[in-house]
C-alpha cells in the first residue's frame, strides 16, 4: 500500500482535533508542521507523510489502527498481507508508524514460529527493509530485522524523528551511524543500542555493504 493508497481520514482527523479541544493552530505548533498543512490533511488535499500522521494521531491521543477501523475490517491471507508489505513503498523514518499504517492489526498472531521465506516485508524509499520476525496479540512491541542498504538512510528528507515508547537495537552485521539527540554513534557488528524514543534519532548506512540488525520498538501504553 503506497501512499497514494491510503484512504482519506482528513474528516476522522478534523472530528478528533475538535472533541479534544484542540486548535488546528495549536496542533500544528505541538507536532511542528504549518496550520496550512493541517487545514490541508484535514480536507484531503494533501496525504500526509507515515511520520506526520503518527505525530498527529500521538498528539491527539487516537491510535493510527483505530483511525483506519482495523478491528472492523476482513483480516487478509496471510500470503495477501506479505505481498501488499513487499509491493509497499513509504518515506516514513518510523517503522511502528509505517506498519500501523499498513493495518496490522495487533491482535493478530504472527509465528510462534515465522520461517525466512513467510515473512512479512516493508520496503522504504529511503534505502530500508523491514521484516515482521513475529508477534503477540495485544502486545504493543514491533518485533523487526531492519536492512539498510548502502546509502540508505531512515529518513529519505534526513530529518530526525521521534515518537513515544522506546526503541531496542542490535547489528548482526554491516555498520550503522546513529544520531541521537546531539550525538553520533558508529554501530559496528555487535553493538547494541536502547533509548527513549522521544528523543531525536536517525539512522543511515555510509558503507558500502548493507547494514543489518535487529529491533524491538516498545510503544508507550502511557
Amino acid at each position: 500500500m503506497g501512499t497514494s493508497a491510503v484512504p482519506p481520514i482528513g474528516e476522522r482527523l478534523r472530528e478528533e482535533r475538535v472533541r479534544k479541544g484542540v486548535s488546528a493552530r495549536g496542533l500544528a505548533r505541538e507536532i511542528g508542521v504549518s496550520a496550512s498543512l493541517i487545514s490541508q490533511i484535514e480536507t484531503d488535499k494533501s496525504r500526509p507523510s507515515v511520520s506526520t500522521l503518527y505525530a498527529i494521531t500521538t498528539a491527539l491521543g487516537i491510535s493510527i489502527e483505530d483511525l483506519f477501523d482495523v478491528r472492523d475490517r476482513a483480516e487478509p491471507a496471510a500470503g495477501e498481507l506479505r505481498s501488499s508489505m513487499a509491493l509497499a513503498r513509504a518515506s516514513s523514518p518510523d517503522a511502528a508508524a509505517a506498519i500501523g499504517v499498513l493495518g496490522l492489526d495487533r491482535r493478530r498472531r504472527v509465528g510462534p514460529v515465522v520461517q525466512p521465506t513467510e515473512r512479512e516485508v516493508l520496503t522504504l524509499d529511503s534505502g530500508v527493509t523491514w521484516e515482521l520476525l513475529g508477534q503477540v496479540p495485544d502486545a504493543h512491541v514491533d518485533f523487526l530485522r531492519i536492512t539498510y542498504q548502502p546509502g540508505g538512510s531512515s529518513s529519505s528528507t534526513g530529518l530526525l524523528m521521534r515518537h513515544s515508547g522506546t526503541e531496542y537495537g542490535h547489528v548482526l552485521s554491516g555498520e550503522l551511524i546513529l544520531t541521537l539527540g546531539f550525538d553520533e554513534h558508529r554501530l559496528s557488528p555487535g553493538a547494541s543500542v536502547s533509548f527513549d524514543s522521544t528523543t531525536p534519532h536517525g539512522y543511515r548506512n555510509d558503507g558500502e555493504e548493507p547494514a543489518v540488525g535487529i529491533w524491538f520498538v516498545l510503544e508507550s501504553q502511557a
